[in-house]
């Protein structure tokens, strides 16, 4: 069984020794049950993961050592970016962290027009800590030693008013008048993923992201759920263009 993975905040070097965080400290007493001598491996978002043996087991603290290092080559070639409805409950959750599982590498919120959740300027401070949260016990799970960043919640106006059309290769998910993504031309570059809330994106939002180079794509015939869709075409465009 592979050794146990928790993040740091910490600047890891070998010979240090390093104080687990408080969650960390808790799953590793409680749930695994770890004792001196046993074998972790930290990271800290460097791109590399850190060989530790713990050399102090308390309720209140765990700390380890730091013996080695070794480069993670888990990273996707495709460089997505993944534009996100903001989507109620364990939705948002869920398509966050499976799109980290399989290799985003930034999430923009995106408050639509028909996102059930509104969030205040103090809502969205939380929520966004949050779902960087996620995206940590994500890369824990997954092997990533780097950490994809979550944005501050824009509307799709705001956030189209700040990256203009480039050379990115700009995908709206949208059954209508929509290619496949197979039609499309291998990216050379970033890839831009728009998906909506519950209930999809509004006509205006629509009109809107074509205007600024957005392609309509449709997967298949059948209508996903919001936190569906994203993970799909992240998965379709790894095994297209990727790493699967």
């Amino acid at each position: 069984m592979p050794n146990p993975r928790f993040y740091s905040v910490e600047n890891l070097r070998i010979g240090s020794t390093v104080k687990l965080s408080d969650n960390a400290a808790t799953h590793a007493t409680r749930a695994l049950r770890l004792n001196v001598g046993d074998h972790i491996h930290l990271f800290n978002g460097d791109g590399f993961d850190y060989a530790c043996e713990l050399m102090v087991v308390k309720k209140s603290e765990v700390i380890a050592k730091v013996n080695a290092s070794q480069a993670r080559d888990t990273e996707s070639p495709l460089n997505i970016i993944l534009l996100q409805g903001i989507s109620s409950g364990d939705r948002m959750d869920y398509s966050i962290q499976k799109a980290v599982e399989l290799g985003v590498k930034q999430i923009q919120p995106i408050a639509t027009e028909r996102s059930v959740v509104k969030l205040s300027a103090e809502r969205a401070e939380k929520r966004l800590e949050h779902w960087q949260n996620v995206v940590i016990s994500a890369c824990e799970q997954c092997g990533r030693a780097t950490i994809p960043q979550v944005f501050a919640p824009k509307t799709l106006a705001n956030w189209l008013s700040t990256n203009l059309a480039s050379s990115a290769t700009r995908i709206l998910l949208n059954p209508i008048g929509a290619k496949r993504l197979a039609e499309l031309d291998k990216p050379s570059s970033e890839i831009q993923l728009l998906i909506g809330a519950e209930g999809g994106l509004t006509q205006a939002e629509i009109n809107l992201a074509i205007s600024q180079g957005f392609q309509s794509v449709i997967l298949g015939p059948r209508i996903l759920r919001t936190e569906t869709a994203g993970p799909t075409a992240i998965a379709a465009l790894q095994s297209l263009w990727g790493d699967f």
